[in-house]
């Protein structure tokens, strides 16, 4: 059984679809044992809760300095041994050390096609804001492991969603969440689980 970490900071849209396609069996051999959130008002705390799934909060505010916030972090996390580590709407910056101990086993989504509209500063409505004002006619979402940089580490999954006539960003993001983060977020937590994905460098090879 894959032991899952989920990590929020707001309303844990992409922790439902994974809550729901671990219930409805979708996939398989993959458990969530504990959800992180870095704010005391997410409302995926509620989500966890009404899923029976243990959760707790980490924020930076409640720590005097970043360093005692990233131990805490820490300790939130492997105290559970987890096997694997998802950053689902997570907006905050995981330290080098966290991220080099848990390498090749934290995922991200990201409500874009990488590298497009990704990096320091996108996140959340400013994604789908950039790609309306550049006019892309598509776009999408990706599912990454998280390496050093931001947005940077091998991709796992994509899907493309097309952009239409009059999207205001909040359409779009709505879109691109239900035809493609929901989508791919279980999908590769499933491949992992099932021991399917590989990292190569810096590509990813799905047996």
């Amino acid at each position: 059984m894959l032991k899952t970490v989920v990590c929020v900071s707001g309303g844990g849209t992409n922790l439902q679809a994974l809550i729901d396609a671990i219930g409805d069996g979708t996939v398989k051999g993959a458990q969530i044992v504990r959800v992180i959130s870095s704010s005391h008002s997410a409302f995926a705390l509620e989500r966890a809760e009404k899923a029976g799934i243990e959760a707790v909060t980490v924020s930076p505010s409640d720590s005097p300095d970043r360093k005692t916030f990233e131990e805490r972090l820490d300790k939130a996390v492997s105290e559970v041994c987890p096997d694997l580590i998802v950053l689902a709407g997570y907006l905050v910056v995981l330290p080098e050390g966290f991220v080099r101990k848990y390498s090749n086993r934290i995922i991200n989504i990201h409500p874009s096609l990488i590298p497009s509209f990704c990096g320091k500063g996108f996140y959340g409505l400013k994604v789908h804001e950039e790609a309306l004002k550049r006019g892309v006619r598509i776009t999408g979402a990706t599912v990454h492991f998280v390496d050093s940089g931001t947005d940077t580490g091998p991709i796992i999954l994509q899907k493309a969603v097309a952009v239409q006539e009059g999207d205001t960003p909040e359409i779009l993001q709505k879109r691109v969440m239900k035809e493609a983060e929901h989508v791919i977020l279980p999908r590769a937590v499933e491949l992992i689980a099932e021991g399917r994905v590989a990292v190569e460098g810096r590509r990813v090879t799905v047996r």
